[in-house]
């Protein structure tokens, strides 16, 4: 028994996928550096295996870049590759997936993390695929025992996207654009367990993707409060409002709190901190120029977080906007340095930031004037700003943390581990290579 006990607790050797990591912008990076060195905290070995845009990470992690086409990167986005750049399989799959309309990272990365891993399967004890889902990760699950990070059903954004699209060629393209949500489903039921941060995540991914839900474990995102922390020192500017937005797509809301504000900027003097990189002639930018709102708008990115930090000090009111979130790891960051915080209840939002007018101001998603209501409830009241916010603190620090992220991440490796050795799982599973391979899928 207690060797049992022994190997059980064992420190494990981690290999941490990620087909692309954005560090400051983008909940996929932010969610890979902070686990990553989390786990290392708790005494684990993790090397992290990543296309473009590269993380930011713990000096302590490990790093092996698996470069793509970077066909969508910041300079220049949607470029064609030159013949020269073709060197192999993954990338063949990346152009011709890409030259179908389809984005094409998570089905080339999936292939290049397997052709990585299958001459060191004897340095891990298991890998972590975050959000990936290629068909190639069917492929190392056979290699190593394999646990899937899935932060919501892509097929919201699809959905959302498509709704809002302006004619049916646009739609047409948008359908073609999310092709690669249907290997995604194909491949997360195919899965033995699928870690989830959000119970509404859990519902949706139940729903939209067929996973049965034996096979999903709630584990929450964290944050770091004593990073994201309120700061002595710095005065918050009357009227500054603050948000992030990781992409310039319908799902994030950003176009709704920029109406929202025209509205309040009718009656005060407003001003808004966006966490997120102007995107030159998109929607946004474009909207911002129409409501005549460019010289009270400041984007900024690429920052540490603790500028973030004290961008969150100098600020008012932290906003949510999103139509939809399967977490927000903004809200918590900005809950975290006790910003009174106005949210949405899109998704997972509500499950996420508590009460209404005791740790959050909560407004209808995709409703400007909500939203404005929302906004000019907690600017109106001093008293309610400082209680929220205090509030908000509170919750998040007893609940979301890194730490507590990683250890329940770790509860599931080693419940993977357990199925992949006894050959005991979930209803309709059975380990690589029993009865000719996987589950049918």
């Amino acid at each position: 028994m207690a060797s049992e006990a022994s190997a059980d607790d064992r420190p494990l050797r981690l290999a941490y996928l990620s087909y692309r990591s954005k560090p400051t912008v983008g909940g996929q990076g932010i969610y890979t550096r902070h686990l990553t060195k989390a786990l290392v905290d708790l005494g684990h070995s993790v090397e992290v295996l990543s296309g473009q845009p590269y993380p930011v990470l713990d000096e302590r992690v490990g790093l092996t870049k698996l470069p793509s086409l970077d066909i969508f990167n910041d300079q220049y986005p949607g470029r064609f590759p030159a013949y020269w750049e073709i060197k192999g399989l993954p990338e063949v799959l990346e152009l011709a997936t890409f030259s179908t309309g389809t984005f094409p990272e998570p089905l080339a990365f999936s292939y290049r993390a397997w052709r990585e891993l299958r001459d060191r399967a004897g340095e891990f004890d298991l890998v972590h695929d975050n959000q990936c889902l290629g068909y190639g990760i069917l492929a190392v699950d056979r290699l190593l025992p394999t646990l899937v990070t899935l932060h919501h059903p892509i097929t919201v954004d699809r959905r959302l996207e498509v709704e809002a699209a302006p004619n049916w060629r646009k739609r047409l393209s948008i359908s073609r654009w999310y092709s690669f949500v249907k290997m995604q489903g194909r491949v997360a039921k195919r899965m033995p367990r699928i870690v989830v941060v959000s119970e509404n995540s859990i519902d949706d991914i139940h729903q939209d993707m067929g996973v049965a839900r034996d096979r999903m474990r709630l584990v929450h995102v964290g944050v770091d409060p004593d990073l994201f922390r309120p700061l002595d020192g710095v005065d918050r500017i009357p009227g500054r409002l603050i948000t992030t937005a990781s992409a310039d797509v319908e799902l994030k809301g950003l176009k709704f709190l920029l109406e929202a504000m025209a509205k309040l900027r009718a009656e005060r003097d407003v001003s808004l901190t966006v966490i997120g990189r102007a995107k030159e002639g998109g929607p946004s930018a474009k909207l911002i120029e129409q409501l005549g709102l460019a010289d009270h708008i400041q984007f900024v990115t690429g920052v540490p977080d603790e500028r973030i930090v004290e961008l969150y000090a100098e600020s008012e009111i932290a906003v949510v906007p999103s139509l939809y979130e399967g977490f927000s790891l903004p809200a918590v960051e900005a809950m975290a340095t006790a910003t009174p915080l106005v949210a949405t209840t899109g998704g997972a939002l509500p499950e996420v930031t508590g009460v209404d007018g005791e740790t959050v101001l909560r407004c209808e998603p995709g409703d400007p004037d909500s939203l404005a209501v929302a906004i000019r409830r907690g600017l109106d009241d001093p008293d309610l700003r400082a209680r929220v916010g205090a509030a908000g603190r509170e919750r998040v620090s007893r609940l979301y943390t890194w730490r507590q992220t990683a250890i329940r991440t770790v509860e599931q490796y080693r419940e993977v581990l357990e199925m992949r050795r006894t050959g005991l799982g979930p209803v309709g599973w059975s380990p690589p290579g029993a009865d000719g391979g996987r589950d049918a899928g």
